[in-house]
């Protein structure tokens, strides 16, 4: 293995070393990243170099220019850097040196995928383009050039097998002594046999009268003549004629495949009453950040929606969003009527796909969420609804609102409801969300 080989392994190394990313999620610094690039911190693999020993600097006759006496002591060595003694190269006293390993929407969704189990297939909705696909679909007209002679040959062919008969026998039948064409026509209809009583008496036209008692009774005619199958006389003679009918013609029309975009819309609601300390923001933080990562990277075009609440609500900036707090009470039902508002004025149900997530401690006025939250997701077209409760020391008397919603949706797969209590719940409700979804999309 050589001085290259050596190197690709040290890459290869770095870059398993990445934090895990569920230990990412729930401790990792997600400020070094951004809307559209996740920076994940992996440890540095220093790559082999060659380096001169620096701390022989003499050489042979040579010192520092005083010649000591016969027997007189030169001094103690002196520690080097990093050695025992030294006291910048203390053990544990400095972390270790990190990187950043930087990944966009897209990969960061596909190893969540891997890591949480999860195979969310986005549906487009917004139709971009038509364009002309394989030539599947069939038309009664058109231009001669897409005529499907293939299948116009085939209906030809099929007619004329069900046409087709012996005509020689016939002839033997119309040779039977005392038949003529009336009863020879009677007798092929029973024998399904495919002929005209024209074409029977132009037949029997054609025969001699001397050959019109050749046999005593149609018996002795059929023990004597073997009808041949129509099969065995293609074989042999081969087709001459196909009748075509116009009825028959098929033009080959392109099918007409629709490009759809995915589009998205995330409307990210959170509670910024003074309840909502700095613990119960970071989880909040923690929660949505790596859900908008993963649907950015899910869908081809993303757009996110922020908005904050007390007992009123209004719309802030991505910047502004985790990091506000207000001295009011809470009505969250206010953030829902404001997110309904936005939805229908720019993102109309039948062009984007839409997920609303609101996060809070659970606090809420009197009634609202049975009376006003509950009836408004309900109303609000969305692929997916969802509350995450953020309570790092337990449930307050009060707090309520997500214990409704969950009993209110139950099995629903068009709401879900988490609850994060410190960061080790964090991966647990980004499944519990995301899993909700794919049910939704995939049923």
């Amino acid at each position: 293995m050589g001085l290259k080989d050596d190197l690709e392994r040290y890459r290869e190394v770095g870059e398993e070393k990445r934090q895990d990313l569920s230990e990412f999620i729930q401790y990792g610094d997600m400020g070094q990243s951004l809307p559209d690039e996740v920076k994940v911190p992996i440890k540095i693999v220093d790559l082999p170099e060659f380096a001169y020993d620096q701390r022989d600097m003499g050489g042979v006759g040579q010192g520092d220019g005083d010649t000591p006496d016969v027997g007189q002591p030169v001094g103690e060595p002196q520690p080097q850097p990093g050695e025992e003694g030294d006291e910048e190269g203390e053990p544990g006293e400095e972390a270790g040196e990190h990187e950043y390993y930087e990944m966009d929407p897209e990969e960061f969704a596909q190893e969540l995928d891997e890591e949480l189990g999860l195979n969310l297939d986005p549906k487009g909705k917004k139709v971009v383009e038509e364009k002309e696909g394989d030539f599947t679909d069939i038309t009664r007209s058109g231009p001669a050039s897409t005529l499907d002679f293939e299948r116009l040959f085939k209906q030809g062919l099929k007619r004329k097998l069900a046409m087709d008969f012996d005509e020689e026998y016939l002839k033997e039948a119309l040779r039977v002594d005392g038949w003529g064409p009336s009863t020879v026509f009677d007798w092929a209809r029973e024998q399904h046999v495919p002929v005209s009583r024209a074409w029977i008496e132009t037949a029997y036209e054609e025969i001699p009268a001397a050959e019109r008692d050749r046999w005593a009774s149609i018996e002795e005619m059929e023990a004597e003549v073997d009808r041949e199958s129509t099969a065995t006389r293609i074989r042999r003679e081969g087709v001459d004629q196909v009748p075509f009918r116009r009825d028959d013609e098929r033009y080959r029309y392109p099918e007409i495949i629709e490009e759809r975009e995915k589009n998205v819309v995330v409307v990210n609601i959170r509670d910024v009453s003074g309840s909502m300390r700095e613990q119960k923001r970071e989880l909040v933080e923690r929660t949505f950040t790596p859900l908008d990562w993963y649907l950015t990277g899910k869908y081809d075009n993303a757009e996110f929606v922020y908005i904050a609440h007390d007992a009123d609500a209004w719309e802030v900036e991505r910047d502004e969003f985790f990091g506000i707090r207000s001295g009011g009470g809470t009505r969250i039902s206010s953030a829902y009527e404001l997110a309904a508002e936005l939805l229908e004025e720019r993102y109309p149900w039948n062009e984007w796909n839409r997920y609303v997530f609101a996060a809070g401690d659970s606090e809420n006025s009197s009634n609202d969420t049975e009376e006003r939250v509950i009836p408004m997701m309900e109303e609000i077209p969305a692929n997916l609804h969802a509350y995450v409760e953020t309570q790092p020391s337990g449930n307050a008397i009060n707090a309520t609102h997500a214990e409704e919603v969950e009993e209110h949706f139950g099995g629903d797969s068009n709401a879900a409801v988490a609850y994060v209590s410190s960061p080790e719940d964090v991966v647990d409700a980004i499944y519990e969300i995301l899993s909700t979804e794919q049910e939704e999309v995939t049923a």
